[in-house]
């Protein structure tokens, strides 16, 4: 979650209004800032979530690895005051995804007892946590459900078409191997699908880089392949 104001949603207003009581709240719980290596995992999937880390600036990722080998990538994610590790404070589940710096990071510690204690005191800031955790499950379950229900060419397709909109959340990986993992596939099953779509014209590598070629032939295989209106 985000820790800035959130600028949509029931609350909009609200949250930019009471903005700074947020961020006094939060930063009265930090209990320590230290500086982390690229590649560092802030959180390991499977383990216990002792206290939050909140990121003020610099790469993340996120990535989920099953039983079998496989593995799921969310993605990257350019962060601005965002907090991890929030889902687990409130359920006391063991810790989802690896959270990996992409980059050496400067982060916060948020003290668990600290927050508990505040979201006591401060109502307002359990409101906030409400708000902000809603937004993040949706958009997360959106990103899953699409990458089950859908081909590999759609999911593809409908990603460049929400980074050329500029609405996408999370950013995309250079290697092809990371990229597959993204959505949920294998190298091999990835690159098959990119050439399927460079023979439809539809896209073109540029330097090694996926981009869109034909932006009103992508549109209409998004619409045809999701009946999605675009």
């Amino acid at each position: 979650m985000q820790l800035k104001s959130l600028n949509k949603g029931r609350f909009a207003t609200y949250w930019q209004n009471n903005n700074n009581l947020i961020e006094s709240i939060i930063e009265q719980c930090i209990v320590e800032k230290k500086i982390v290596d690229e590649k560092s995992i802030l959180f390991r999937q499977g383990c216990k979530i002792n206290d939050l880390i909140m990121v003020y600036n610099g790469t993340i990722s996120i990535r989920y690895e099953a039983a079998n080998g496989r593995r799921f990538h969310l993605g990257t994610l350019d962060c601005d005051e965002h907090i991890f590790g929030e889902m687990e404070f409130f359920t006391g589940y063991l810790c989802q995804f690896d959270i990996i710096a992409e980059e050496a990071l400067t982060v916060s510690i948020v003290n668990a007892d600290k927050l508990y204690q505040s979201l006591i005191e401060h109502p307002k800031l359990a409101l906030f946590f409400a708000s902000a955790i809603a937004f993040d499950y949706q958009d997360t379950l959106d990103i899953f459900l699409k990458r089950t229900l859908y081909s590999i060419c759609y999911n593809i397709a409908f990603d460049l078409y929400q980074h050329y909109l500029n609405i996408h959340s999370v950013s995309n990986f250079q290697k092809n191997y990371l990229e597959a993992e993204r959505f949920g596939t294998t190298d091999r099953v990835y690159r098959r699908a990119v050439n399927e779509l460079i023979k439809l014209d539809i896209v073109e590598k540029s330097e090694g880089k996926l981009e869109i070629k034909n932006i009103d032939k992508l549109k209409e295989f998004i619409k045809c392949k999701g009946k999605i209106p675009v």
